[in-house]
């Protein structure tokens, strides 16, 4: 263990100190970060996660950063409701499913495994092995069947996110979809089948997720789960205000729920961009030669950074610090115990400082210097969530003995 300083404390320790300290505290932990999207075409030769570059999160990054486990995401866009359209999202959902374990099964089983537990986690940091698990962003993949919880759940999804950007037939989301109909809310926060499905997580020990809920939603989730909720990819609104980010009403029923909110590294929402940026971030997405992120090629993403990076140099953004900014509000405001570290990388993620896997270690160095013990950022880097996990199986298991 090293000696611990109190958060906040000011420290005379020289930079050489500091970041030697920092290094034995990481690469003494299990660094988990909640939420790592993937394409369409993930886990193939156009998209090898086992090759350094195309993308933010791949082996050898995470590998030289120190990121020992990432959630994957099984994304579904909000699209409308219709019959056709619930079958098409159930069958981009088994896609994406089977590229995650195709990556942990058969590519590289020898450097990474599939973690159904969090005893699966620990195990496979113990063997040295990287670690992956899976994570469901939008509620629409499952459409009106809840049955396909199940199913979800058995092909390894870990937690559920009840919304994306548009409402769905589960609840609201924090951002409506005009070009869908939507309205500011079309539940009030969680419909009957919500409802229903949080059950049913609770039932098969699901982690149920509210980033991208409305705050009807998230505060009405955490009042009706049996079990700690999470929110997988989220900053806090007090600190830039979006939609997206948690107001401290909401951060305040998360921790009251005994859950987890996992601060998210994605510029936009750690610091609002200037009007000229976010103009010149829109001419650049217009002018994208992929329809979405999904749909690029590596080679296109990596152009696609190339430019972003570029406008970033012109209009800075976010810095590592920023970031650590939303944690310190997070922590004073709700406890160092419901507070962990997201990326949302290869969905819009980064940071200066943490713009990819590979850099992860940053985060654990600017925790050091705010004086943050080894303790607590054992519990930010996945301590918390770790604890979350269990205690959602923990509840599902009661559940299911009735």
């Amino acid at each position: 263990m090293v000696p611990a300083l109190a958060h906040g404390q000011e420290t005379s320790m020289s930079d050489a100190d500091l970041d030697a300290r920092a290094r034995v505290i990481h690469e003494s932990l299990i660094a988990i970060d909640t939420h790592d999207d993937i394409s369409s075409n993930f886990a193939t030769e156009e998209s090898d996660p086992g090759q350094r570059e195309g993308r933010q999160v791949t082996l050898p990054k995470m590998r030289e950063g120190g990121l020992d486990m990432a959630f994957f995401i099984v994304y579904v866009g909000q699209t409308e409701r219709t019959p056709e359209n619930y079958v098409a999202a159930k069958t981009e959902a088994i896609k994406k499913f089977d590229a995650i374990h195709r990556l942990t099964d058969e590519m590289y089983p020898d450097q990474i495994g599939f973690a159904w537990s969090p005893d699966d986690v620990e195990r496979l940091h113990a063997e040295g092995k990287l670690a992956a698990t899976i994570g469901i962003e939008n509620g629409y993949s499952i459409g009106t069947d809840l049955s396909l919880m199940a199913d979800y759940h058995a092909r390894g999804a870990r937690y559920f996110g009840l919304t994306h950007i548009g409402h769905n037939d589960l609840a609201d989301s924090s951002i409506p979809r005009e070009n869908l109909g939507d309205g500011e809310e079309e539940h009030g926060g969680v419909s009957e089948l919500g409802r229903r499905a949080i059950a049913e997580a609770n039932r098969l020990g699901l982690m149920v997720d509210v980033s991208h809920a409305s705050g009807k939603t998230a505060v009405q989730a955490a009042g009706l789960s049996k079990a700690p909720i999470i929110a997988s990819h989220s900053a806090v609104r007090a600190l830039a205000d979006t939609p997206r980010n948690l107001t401290d009403d909401e951060l305040l029923a998360i921790r009251d729920n005994g859950g987890v909110i996992q601060v998210v590294a994605f510029d936009g929402y750690v610091k609002i961009p200037s009007d000229e940026k976010q103009a010149a971030r829109r001419d650049l997405r217009a002018n994208a030669p992929f329809e979405s992120w999904g749909q690029a090629t590596p080679e296109q993403r990596d152009a696609y950074r190339e430019a972003r990076a570029k406008l970033d140099d012109q209009y800075p953004g976010a810095t590592v610090a920023d970031f650590v900014n939303h944690i310190d509000h997070a922590v004073e405001l709700i406890g160092i115990d419901h507070v962990g570290i997201s990326s949302d990388f290869d969905g819009g993620g980064g940071v200066t400082g943490w713009d990819d896997a590979s850099e992860t270690f940053n985060v654990t160095l600017e925790l050091v210097k705010r004086g943050y013990s080894e303790e607590d950022i054992r519990k930010l880097w996945g301590g918390n969530l770790l604890r979350v996990w269990r205690e959602v199986e923990a509840v599902a298991a009661e559940t299911q003995a009735g």
